[in-house]
């Protein structure tokens, strides 16, 4: 939303942490789309979800294999990244969300931004359509379940002082009615780096990397 594809790298020591871990970190841009192919804009979901693992492995030796590839991503990212695991369950062994809207249904309906609202109309179209398509997580959940296929580790993260907490929990208590594997951690912070500097190690020392592995995948959106 306010950053870029650098911000990681800037803000955080996400180089030094991965560094002994053998982990590829791919950190795409997305701008504004929210992951998705954008009513009026660009096709960021077809860019995010089949063009970018294709380009990345063609110039790097990445892992193709479902134990070895990872997602996660903050705020926006935190989004995205649920999104992507939960639509492909069969390409990632574990996805984080650090803040990220994840009821985002129950966000925009209380969404009193005429502006804000304006914006998610020209990516999402239709907001009376959102809940039960596939730009709802929750849709998404009730359908990897209902598949039976194997499904992916879930960390999700937010601290108490930040404006999406309450957003959280409500994401929180239904994925665990649905029985995911779902690690959930709040505690004192809020919207901002420091707090996200933190939790990025504990994702990190979450992840259920192996120890055979010759390379490992994880991209932060």
């Amino acid at each position: 939303m306010s950053d870029d594809h650098t911000i990681w790298v800037r803000r955080t020591s996400l180089e030094r942490y991965v560094a002994p871990l053998g982990l590829a970190v791919v950190m795409p841009s997305v701008h504004r789309s929210f992951y998705t192919n954008m009513v009026h804009g660009g096709n960021y979901w077809t860019f995010i979800s089949e063009e970018l693992p294709k380009l990345a492995r063609s110039f790097f030796p990445l892992a193709p294999q479902r134990e070895a590839n990872f997602v996660a991503g903050l705020s926006m990212g935190g989004y995205g990244a649920f999104k992507w695991a939960l639509s492909y369950p069969d390409r990632f062994a574990a996805a984080a969300s650090l803040s990220g809207p994840l009821d985002l249904v129950s966000r925009i309906k209380a969404s009193q931004d005429p502006e804000r609202l304006a914006e998610r109309q020209r990516i999402f179209g239709d907001l009376t359509a959102l809940e039960g398509s596939a730009n709802d997580l929750y849709t998404l959940a009730r359908e990897m379940v209902a598949s039976e296929r194997s499904l992916p580790q879930l960390y999700q993260c937010c601290g108490t002082e930040d404006m999406l907490h309450g957003n959280n929990v409500l994401a929180k208590t239904y994925f665990q009615s649905l029985g995911l594997d779902l690690t959930y951690e709040d505690g004192p912070g809020a919207h901002e780096w420091g707090y996200w500097d933190q939790q990025i190690q504990r994702v990190l020392a979450w992840l259920p990397l192996g120890t055979d592995a010759q390379s490992e995948d994880i991209e932060l959106g």
